[in-house]
Order: C-alpha cells, then structure tokens, then sequence
C-alpha cells in the first residue's frame, strides 16, 4: 500500500520510505535515510542522514532523529542513528547518531520515549524499555532490555544499566546499575529487587528470593565486589537471571552503584 506524503513535508528524493506510511506536513527528512513500513511521522519531525529506522514507528511533533553528535570529537564522518521496529517517541525526543566512522546509535524495538527524552551519540538501547520524561542518556551508554527510567533521570557517559532494572525520578548516576534492580536516591543507591518488573517477565518466586539473595551479598556483605562474586557462584542456586548478574558485575568498567 503506498504510504500517504503530504506534499507539505520536504522529503529528499534520495531518501527511502517504505509503505504504508503516513507522513504530516512539514516533516523534514534528509538524503540518507531509510524509513520503514507502517511508520507515522508527525508534523516538525525532522529525520537527518545516518537513520536507519524499521517498522511501525511513531514519531511525534517536534522530535530530532540522528541529530549531529554533541561531541567535541565529532569530525562530520558518516555514522548512523538505527532504530528498530515499533517504538512510540513522542514530542521533542532527541536521538545522536554516532560520532566516528561506522558507528551507530541504536534503539531497539518497542521501547517508549516520553516527552523531551534525550538519547545521546553511540549509546545502545535494548527492547521494551521506557524512558520518562526529560530523561538524558549521556554517550557510549548500555541499556539492557525492559530499563525503565522514570522521570528526569540523568545517566552519564559510558555507563551501563542491565536488564529489568528501574531508576528512581530525578536520580543521577555516573556507575553501572546491574540487573533487576531499584536505583535511586542521592547519592544513588541499590533500593531493592524490582519484583514488579520482574514477575511480569515470568521470574518465580524461588528465583526472585535467590537474586536478592546475591545483591544481598553485593551490597550488605562485607566483603569486595570480587569476593561477593566469589561468594554468589558459591551459594546461590543457578538461573538464566543470576549468570546474568554475574555477568554484568564481572564486566562492569565504571563500577556499580552502592547501598544507600
């Protein structure tokens, strides 16, 4: 089915729409960019070089898709802002793309980008995250699948949030915040296993009491981030969730929040 244009947007004629649009006036959209089937582009929409986007998204009034990188390293080289299959990013979103050659911002699929969220340069999105309202995602960030950020949320660069985990309003943090948990607090602090988050993804009890059994360890123990490791492979019954943990704390560069 052809997509419907309005002849009021100014579209590049190098770029590539898929079809089944819908595309408002005075959308913007430059040379390289491929958009997919199925998308809505709401008007003051402007979708710059470097967009690969797939199906079915939603783009509303006033957003900014692969927008130069706010980097003093950024030289003008061909990057790429790609963005997967079915995610809503309502008004005044900002996504980078990428700052060195062959780089990539990326969003996966069905995640939600509230109001004046910003997704900064190189950063990786997951799927089925949520980013609250005014969130900022600083550069070279990690975002597991299923993160929710609630609102004004500040993440600094190059840190890493895991899977299923949940960040508390008005929270900045500037280390990793490891999986299935609660971050917040100033200073941010471990507040707990997000039970919620995890019982809708089909984690049992059993399960849940050994993960907080291991960030019992992680963050009441008395011991170094290497020993509690030492000490969760040790005591902590084995599953998908606590390798993840391991995993993750294994692997962390910046460190992980601590207690509060």
């Amino acid at each position: 089915m052809a997509s419907e244009i309005s002849p009021k947007a100014e579209i590049s004629p190098k770029a590539q729409i898929g079809d089944n649009c819908k595309i408002f006036p005075f959308v913007y959209i430059e040379d390289d960019v491929v958009i997919g089937d199925n998308c809505i582009i709401f008007p003051f929409v402007s979708i710059l070089n470097g967009t690969r986007m797939g199906n079915g998204n939603k783009i509303h009034q006033g957003s900014v898709i692969a927008a130069l990188p706010q980097d003093f390293d950024f030289r003008g080289e061909k990057t790429e802002c790609v963005i997967g299959n079915n995610n809503i990013i309502r008004e005044n979103v900002v996504i980078n793309r990428a700052t060195h050659t062959g780089g990539q911002t990326v969003i996966g699929s069905d995640n939600v980008l509230m109001e004046g969220a910003h997704i900064s340069h190189d950063t990786k999105v997951a799927d089925r995250c949520v980013f609250g309202y005014g969130t900022k995602i600083a550069g070279d960030c990690e975002i597991g699948n299923g993160v929710i950020f609630s609102s004004s949320v500040i993440e600094n660069a190059a840190t890493r949030v895991g899977d299923g985990a949940m960040i508390q309003a008005g929270t900045t943090f500037s280390k990793d915040v490891p999986p299935y948990i609660i971050a917040g607090g100033t200073p941010v602090g471990y507040n707990g296993v997000n039970q919620t988050m995890c019982k809708s993804n089909g984690v049992s009890e059993k399960v849940l009491k050994h993960i907080a059994n291991a960030y019992r360890l992680v963050f009441h123990g008395q011991t170094s981030l290497f020993d509690a490791l030492i000490q969760i492979k040790e005591q902590v019954a084995d599953s998908p969730e606590i390798r993840n943990i391991i995993q993750f704390l294994e692997t962390s560069k910046k460190g992980i929040i601590t207690k509060i």
